[in-house]
């Protein structure tokens, strides 16, 4: 997907003067659907309609990620008669409010955070779940899952779509087996080869930006949840993103610590980029690509970056255990300890009600569009329906599994569960002073003044 549609952009007020503005469109040419050569079985439960509906979505979702979303409702959109519309803004987010207010909301929207679900539901802009979605979630997804499409009203209004795999730390396999370097199995066993890498002098261990323009910050976000999860367990997470605990508790104290024992180390950072301050102003999608390079080791970003290798010479990058880079999770305190991973998603929700509508998301929360979206490339999901073989690299398909696994310890994304002026704000802002020299203590001080009141 596009750098907008994984970037968590803050959410603004919105303005008298976006009401009126209409999602632009941000999908290429798709070819049209050849009906003649189209097998409809898999499509026969959704009926078929006359005259052609459109169904028009909205979302963050562009480029070329948004051509394969288009390829991926093709052999629906033959098989029903429903004319499928999308439409993709780096706007969305700080539009669809407004729009639904003013009631110029697409028929469904493909909401990128469950905060910004949880604004649009408590508000009364989406509609409930259609049973045969709620049914269809109920099967192909987790109870976890689910909760991220639930109301505080308890109600299910929104099924998941796709998801991604934070915590994975990239490196070259041949460097790694040139040096005799081994894939560490605990986060002691992790700094022990960031210390020998950078003893070795070829160059600094790690390379690293959170560079995304207003929403600067929020990759370290992603180290530092991941070192949350990790350290102090799946119940103190939860604490924390609810603010059962106040953010500058201990144990958060203890995650930014270990994190800045990498990223504030000279030492360690900023390998073929600059010093540690380069890290703030380096754009998180280029950020590992000195690996490519020989001039960093190391670099820390979700399964997604998979999309963002580039050579300087066009020629293409490969994503496999003997290809040009390859990537381990982040590991867990203790060897053979429970897998616990940080991940993201979208949730789909609906704006207005339909035959038509009901048909289109029920597709997008079955097995069948799963596996369709999955085999275009570039992405998964945690649709337990999903075959991992469709991946289209074998990190991805690794990822699947993760997800797929009743054992794996699994939380969404931290700062997009916060409240907006923390998650999307005071977050990402205390990660850019911190990394500019200002203490924990202080840094978390702040963020924890920030937590709204109410």
């Amino acid at each position: 997907m596009s750098v907008n549609h994984y970037r968590r952009l803050a959410v603004p007020v919105a303005t008298a003067a976006v009401i009126g503005l209409a999602l632009t469109a941000c999908t290429g040419d798709i070819a049209a659907q050849d009906t003649s050569k189209t097998n409809c079985a898999d499509y026969s439960s959704y009926g078929t309609f006359k005259n052609n509906p459109e169904v028009k979505i909205g979302g963050t979702i562009q480029d070329v990620e948004a051509d394969r979303l288009v390829s991926s409702w093709k052999d629906f959109e033959a098989c029903t008669g429903i004319k499928v519309s999308y439409q993709g803004t780096k706007e969305f987010e700080a539009q669809i409010a407004v729009l639904a207010e003013g009631g110029n909301a697409p028929d469904i929207g493909i909401i990128p955070q469950p905060g910004l679900f949880n604004k649009l539901a408590d508000a009364g802009f989406l509609k409930k779940a259609p049973k045969a979605v709620e049914a269809n979630v109920d099967k192909w997804w987790s109870k976890d899952w689910k909760g991220y499409g639930t109301a505080a009203d308890g109600a299910f209004y929104a099924a998941p779509l796709m998801a991604s795999v934070k915590g994975y730390v990239w490196y070259s396999p041949a460097e790694f087996k040139a040096k005799g370097y081994e894939t560490p199995k605990t986060l002691d066993e992790l700094m022990t080869l960031t210390k020998k890498i950078a003893a070795d002098g070829d160059h600094k261990p790690w390379c690293a930006g959170v560079g995304s323009g207003d929403a600067t910050g929020w990759a370290g976000t992603d180290w530092v949840e991941d070192y949350v999860l990790r350290q102090a367990g799946a119940d103190t997470y939860d604490k924390w993103i609810k603010h059962e605990i106040p953010f500058n508790d201990p144990a958060i104290a203890k995650a930014f610590d270990s994190v800045g024992s990498i990223l504030k180390n000279p030492d360690y950072v900023n390998g073929g980029l600059g010093d540690v301050s380069s890290i703030i102003s380096t754009e998180f999608g280029d950020a590992g690509l000195p690996i490519l390079d020989g001039k960093c080791s190391l670099h820390h970003q979700a399964s997604f970056y998979e999309g963002f290798w580039k050579k300087a010479d066009g020629s293409k990058v490969t994503v496999s255990p003997t290809g040009d880079v390859y990537a381990f999770l982040l590991p867990p305190v203790k060897a053979g300890g429970e897998q616990a991973v940080t991940g993201g998603g979208e949730l789909v929700g609906a704006f207005k009600s339909s035959d038509q509508i009901t048909a289109v998301l029920s597709y997008l929360s079955s097995d069948t569009w799963a596996n369709n979206r999955v085999k275009e490339g570039g992405v998964i999901s945690a649709n337990t329906g999903l075959d991992p073989k469709n991946a289209s690299s074998d990190l991805l398909a690794q990822s699947i599994k993760i997800l797929q696994d009743p054992k794996t310890v699994f939380r969404f994304d931290g700062s997009d569960l916060m409240p907006g002026a923390v998650g999307t704000d005071s977050f990402w802002k205390g990660i850019v002073s911190w990394l500019s020299g200002d203490g924990t203590s202080k840094v978390l001080d702040t963020i924890e003044a920030s937590w709204p009141k109410s």
